[in-house]
């Protein structure tokens, strides 16, 4: 078993923007942001959405001055920015305080079924499913909620399936401070369900696995926590 690759995926790839959209193919381990990305305040993000947001609405024939619909450019605004696309802003990044191991645990930790919502990043359309994760530690620990709060931030902005992968197993093991982590993602990606192929029954699985999950045995140990 090989380790994971820490490297640029843009000098690996070398595809059409078309292509890389329909193969659901990503670039970089880092999600692409602009250098500026912060200067504008949320607020400010807010209304200019709204705006070309209602743009789009208006090039679709919908009619903004009905009751149902006149509301919805400022709503999808305030979605984009306050929920579904808040893990963009590293001033959302979860809080983690590591403690001891007093209690001297060193078989591994396994968190699973963590349920997650994020979007692809070439259709914009959600992908959902569940995240397993396992560590273990060398010496110093988290609190449970934290191991879902670092999985909803990074899944709370557009994303690829691999890269949110290996976003939340790189994380995990600079907060634990040891290789030892793995992570599993089982998800179904609407960009395949509601449009394109229209396959509704597939599922796209990725993982990550770092130091002792390198090892045959103990990878085969966290699926069995997983089955079971």
């Amino acid at each position: 078993m090989t380790k994971n690759p820490k490297v640029d995926i843009s000098k690996l790839i070398s595809f059409s923007i078309d292509e890389i959209g329909d193969n659901h193919l990503f670039t970089s381990v880092e999600t692409p942001m602009k250098t500026n990305a912060f200067q504008m305040t949320d607020e400010e993000k807010k209304e200019k959405i709204a705006y070309h947001f209602k743009e789009i609405m208006e090039v679709l024939g919908l009619d903004l001055t009905d009751d149902s619909l006149k509301g919805t450019p400022q709503r999808v605004a305030k979605m984009y920015i306050d929920e579904i696309f808040c893990g963009l802003n590293p001033k959302n990044k979860p809080k983690v305080a590591l403690f001891e191991n007093k209690y001297q645990y060193k078989q591994m930790l396994v968190e699973k079924n963590i349920t997650f919502y994020s979007n692809c990043e070439h259709h914009f359309v959600p992908i959902f499913g569940k995240i397993h994760v396992a560590y273990i530690s060398n010496g110093k620990v988290i609190g449970l909620s934290k191991i879902n709060r670092i999985v909803q931030y990074f899944a709370q902005r557009p994303q690829v399936q691999e890269r949110l992968t290996m976003q939340i197993g790189l994380e995990l093991q600079k907060i634990l401070e040891t290789e030892d982590v793995a992570v599993i993602v089982d998800a179904k990606h609407l960009c395949v369900s509601s449009r394109g192929i229209k396959d509704e029954s597939s599922a796209t699985v990725t993982s990550y696995y770092g130091g002792e999950f390198l090892n045959d045995q103990k990878v085969n140990e966290f699926l069995n926590f997983i089955k079971n």
